[in-house]
């Protein structure tokens, strides 16, 4: 996926990438011994736009080493760290530690107010970012090895991402038997995704001049039967894992004509198709070519969904353990890598994901607690 692949050698750590070679400002170390909300406000206020997150990479990192059953590794500003205790089973946890760019007025440092803390990174995904921290911290004999990952460039085009190059680099860094994606949730369990593809619906005419139309055929007008047919369409509901998901298929744009006065002789009509996990981004193609059948259908872009795996027992002692909701993911989200690596992955953090970019974006504070709480219960080992 990415226009240059780093690989990571033997060693804990590997170059910088270009973007993030100038030293990074000086910041204050993290303490992982704080209660969860401290430490997410501490994250959020060592700014990490995209391809800027050299201090909160360096940050995270320097805070890990010190933990002895943590093997700590380094890819660009991508930190990984794992415990190797030989336990039957390998969970990953992952977030991702960019943000959005900051509101017009900056949203950060971070406050509190009315029984949340606000500004930039507090629903998305630092809470989770911090969580995570906090079990690393609390938990040095978890009941399972764990995999945690803190990684960069996920609000940003997907050539940059940093869990896309580690899974084409070293996917051995990423085996486990279940991952849970810390994205806000509600906290909430979302399982899986659904996949997402786009396609153009193309009719064709003959140009002529708009003061004489019956010496062409107006492409556009032919669309009518495309957007008839997408008012007519039945979205599936599919059940996959346990979960329903509600499929969509629906026009997001159109395009056509070259002049005020020239009957167009093409006509594109953009549609995306929410796929429920149960079918592969070929197959969704096939789909959409069926509903249009007749016409030319033309592939745009596509990313595979995840099955959420909560027929799993690694999967089924998570929902037990946090005794939450559970429900599927209507989007698409970085479960879907662990997906195509054959890994069952699901979304859990704090936060409402409404909330994600918005200039007010905020979190009540019991969630980040609740949500460390929850985890601490699956991964913790039961007091005898």
């Amino acid at each position: 996926m990415a226009d240059s692949l780093r690989g990571m050698p033997s060693s804990d750590s590997v170059p910088v990438p270009a973007a993030s070679a100038a030293s990074a400002p000086a910041v204050s170390p993290l303490d992982l011994a704080a209660d969860v909300v401290t430490l997410t406000a501490a994250i959020c206020d060592i700014e990490s736009v995209s391809r800027n997150e050299v201090a909160l990479a360096d940050a995270i990192e320097s805070a890990l080493r010190p933990l002895a059953h943590l093997e700590v590794l380094r890819d660009g500003d991508t930190v990984i760290a794992r415990t190797n205790l030989g336990r039957d089973e390998r969970v990953v946890l992952a977030g991702h530690i960019d943000t959005v760019p900051l509101a017009a007025v900056p949203n950060l440092p971070t406050h509190r107010v009315d029984g949340e803390l606000r500004g930039r990174g507090t629903v998305d995904m630092k809470g989770g970012v911090a969580v995570m921290l906090r079990v690393a911290h609390e938990v040095n004999e978890p009941t399972r090895d764990l995999t945690f990952l803190f990684y960069e460039c996920e609000e940003i085009d997907d050539k940059y991402n940093g869990l896309a190059r580690l899974a084409a680099t070293r996917p051995d860094l990423l085996e486990a038997s279940f991952a849970v994606l810390l994205e806000p949730t509600n906290a909430l369990i979302e399982g899986g995704c659904k996949g997402t593809l786009h396609a153009s619906v193309v009719t064709t005419g003959v140009a002529a001049h708009s003061a004489r139309p019956w010496n062409g055929h107006n492409a556009i007008h032919d669309a009518a039967e495309v957007l008839q047919r997408l008012q007519r369409y039945q979205a599936r509901t599919v059940e996959v894992d346990g979960l329903e998901y509600h499929e969509a298929l629906q026009a997001v744009g159109i395009s056509g004509g070259v002049a005020g006065n020239v009957i167009p002789d093409r006509c594109a009509v953009n549609v995306n198709y929410r796929f429920a996990p149960d079918q592969n981004a070929d197959e969704a193609f096939a789909h959409v070519q069926s509903v249009f059948d007749g016409f030319e259908v033309t592939f745009g872009d596509a990313a595979d969904g995840a099955r959420p795996g909560l027929n799993l027992p690694a999967a089924q002692a998570f929902v037990e353990a946090l005794g939450v909701a559970v429900g599927p993911k209507e989007g698409w989200t970085d479960v879907a890598r662990f997906s195509a690596l054959g890994i069952p992955a699901v979304n859990y953090g704090p936060g409402d994901p409404n909330r994600s970019h918005t200039d007010d974006e905020g979190c009540p504070l019991p969630q980040y607690s609740d949500a460390e709480a929850a985890l601490l219960r699956w991964l913790a080992p039961t007091a005898t």
